[in-house]
């Protein structure tokens, strides 16, 4: 065998109980070492053995799946029993993010070794050979407790078939039936209260069936039936009536809420906001009136302080206005609250307007044109003198403005002349 094949195989039995990573395993070597294998449920072993056998399932026709299968099956053994064949179904054998599982595989290594290598002949049932007889972590079906009891059971099996032993199959529990609905008694047979016997068509004991939702015990399922009935009803005439708890001592409702009766029971209400202590629902049944409201008629009714009280709001630019059970003080129209004190909300005074800036457009252009031809007058007036440089500055000045007006204001004063203006 080559060097680096055998190197691979003591690698991979040295991780095989490393879970799915090494990251995996060192968690639980450093978290779980010390942990007691009999405190893992006997569900999670269940499980991890279920897993492995799929896991045999899944590698049955798998071989070592090298160059030379021969060569490799002579000389580490057979592929069913090898311990590749452990490794893959054991890295597979736990989800990932199945902590319980991850945990009870890595503690249970030297007995999965010896069940794969020694006792799978002998002992096929992987989860009774480990589970129940190893890490006595549960028990075989129809017993329960640390020392596999059996449950008690009957003509029907355990618990009759009326219900299930509390703890079976497990090391816990402490064996009592735990009945189906319908049903009581330590091994099922009787029916519950609220239930009553059906006859059978051969005449013998039928299942128990449900009675009138009053009754306690029953006859039969009609609600003149009852024999005895469910607390918060009375039996007359072989009939459950309800007890009005409201009208005898029986209610005991706190402050402001009444007594509401409901079917075999009742419940405590509260009053209408309008009352202070109360009889029923709604304004009506006010023992007296709250604060803001005052009895008309037979009812409590809201008392508009706004109009009733002649300085509701005694503030200067105040307005009253009203709500249910109250009233609150506003500004009035107009007015804004500031420091406490409502005052007129005016517009906020805006910076004084320029010199020209109630001026329209043409009115501007105007004074362009005034103050231009001033300009243009005193140049010319220089240039009469024989100045050369004011005489250039002239003629330079006329031709800027004869341009201006030949192009944009030109059009304009010809549409103007056009249309009679």
């Amino acid at each position: 065998m080559p060097a680096d094949s055998e190197a691979t195989t003591r690698k991979n039995r040295s991780t095989m109980w490393g879970g799915l990573s090494f990251w995996s395993a060192l968690t639980l070597l450093c978290t779980l070492w010390l942990v007691p294998v009999r405190t893992a449920p006997c569900h999670t072993c269940r499980k991890l053995a279920e897993s492995f056998l799929k896991g045999l399932e899944r590698t049955a026709n798998k071989n070592f799946g090298g160059g030379n299968t021969a060569w490799e099956e002579e000389k580490l053994a057979k592929y069913a029993r090898s311990e590749t064949r452990l490794l893959e179904i054991v890295e597979t054998a736990c989800e990932e993010s199945d902590f319980d599982c991850n945990k009870l595989l890595e503690q249970i290594e030297d007995q999965v070794e010896t069940w794969w290598f020694h006792r799978q002949e002998e002992a096929p049932d992987l989860s009774e050979w480990l589970c129940d007889d190893q890490l006595r972590l549960c028990c075989p079906p129809g017993r329960f407790g640390a020392h596999c009891k059996e449950c008690p059971s009957g003509l029907g099996g355990v618990c009759g078939g009326l219900g299930r032993c509390e703890g079976e199959g497990t090391r816990l529990g402490d064996g009592e039936c735990v009945c189906d609905p319908g049903y009581s008694g330590v091994l099922c047979g009787d029916c519950a209260d609220g239930y009553y016997r059906e006859k059978s068509v051969n005449g013998s004991s039928g299942a128990c069936a449900a009675c009138f939702h009053a009754c306690k015990k029953c006859s039969g399922p009609e609600d003149y039936k009852c024999l005895e009935c469910k607390a918060g009803w009375i039996l007359h005439d072989n009939k459950c009536v309800d007890i009005d708890e409201c009208g005898t001592e029986l209610s005991r409702c706190p402050s402001n809420t009444y007594c509401h009766n409901t079917d075999g029971s009742h419940d405590c209400r509260g009053c209408d906001q309008s009352c202070v202590g109360c009889m029923g629902s709604g304004p009506a049944r006010c023992k007296k009136c709250a604060r803001g409201y005052k009895l008309q008629g037979a009812k409590c009714l809201d008392v508009d302080e706004c109009s009733e009280r002649a300085l509701a709001c005694p503030g200067l630019n105040e307005a009253c206005i009203n709500e249910v059970g109250s009233f609150h003080c506003d500004c009035a129209d107009g007015f804004i609250r500031r420091d406490s004190i409502c005052v007129e909300n005016k517009a906020p005074v805006g910076p004084e307007k320029g010199l020209f800036d109630d001026m329209t457009d043409d009115e501007v252009l105007v004074l362009q044109q005034m103050f231009f031809g001033v300009v243009i007058c005193a140049l010319a007036t220089l240039a009469a003198k024989g100045d050369m440089v004011f005489t250039a500055i002239f003629i330079g000045g006329v031709a800027a403005m004869a341009g201006y007006w030949l192009t944009e204001k030109g059009d304009y004063m010809l549409d103007g002349i056009m249309k009679g203006r």
